[in-house]
């Protein structure tokens, strides 16, 4: 395994000036990941930088806390896939799913399925899990499933705790094969990394800052 091919490169930082975020997301590239992912205000600038090498870019949507609702979502999606990202990392409505509202949940991820997969993007549902039970999170892949996503993910990374084996064990046992599993949220270590592809995820959202001391640990062992 060449674990950068399995890295979404998080370029995530609220405060990040134009020129840091340039930095960020070339530090993806000349590390070969599978893609950046940034905030949809960067999304021309990764773009740009990306066209021709092997990294696609993604961004995230209503993140990082999930509650824009249903409309907001729709339009987001549409207007981020016209844009030209190949991936969008949604946050569900974690609120919503703690309250067992799965209906609103269900809307809000089928609204933004609809807009991304008519134009050939995948998307990812963030779950925030530390704020779930494993019941809830076990639920929440069922109405991912439900809805047609592609991805199924743990974290936003800007909650109390990012990516457990417990909550990466219970979405792979949900899942059953139906939907993948995207780790994200304090990966920090090349046996964290390959801890959890081993598991069978297949996706890790890792910092930008972490990305190199990975790719370099990983090379390094082979």
């Amino acid at each position: 395994m060449k674990i950068a091919r399995y890295i979404d490169h998080a370029v995530l930082k609220p405060a990040m000036t134009p020129e840091e975020v340039r930095s960020a997301i070339q530090l993806g590239i000349d590390n070969d990941v599978y893609s950046v992912c940034v905030q949809p205000r960067d999304i021309h600038m990764a773009l740009k930088m990306c066209e021709g090498t092997n990294t696609l870019v993604s961004c995230v949507l209503d993140f990082p806390h999930g509650c824009g609702g249903a409309a907001a979502k729709r339009e987001a999606a549409r207007l981020y896939a016209e844009m030209g990202v190949r991936e969008i990392d949604m946050v569900m409505n974690y609120g919503a799913a703690r309250g067992g509202d799965w209906a609103a949940v269900r809307e809000e991820i089928d609204a933004v399925v609809e807009e991304a997969h008519a134009r050939g993007v995948l998307v990812k549902v963030i779950f925030e899990t530390c704020e779930l039970d494993e019941a809830s999170i076990r639920a929440g892949v069922d109405a991912c499933v439900d809805a047609g996503a592609d991805f199924v993910k743990t974290s936003t990374g800007f909650a109390a705790k990012g990516a457990t084996p417990e909550a990466v064990r219970a979405m792979l046992s949900q899942s059953a094969g139906r939907i993948r599993v995207k780790a994200s949220g304090g990966i920090r270590t090349i046996n964290d990394a390959r801890g959890y592809v081993e598991m069978g995820v297949e996706r890790l959202g890792v910092g930008f800052s972490t990305t190199p001391a990975l790719v370099a640990a990983d090379e390094e062992s082979k």
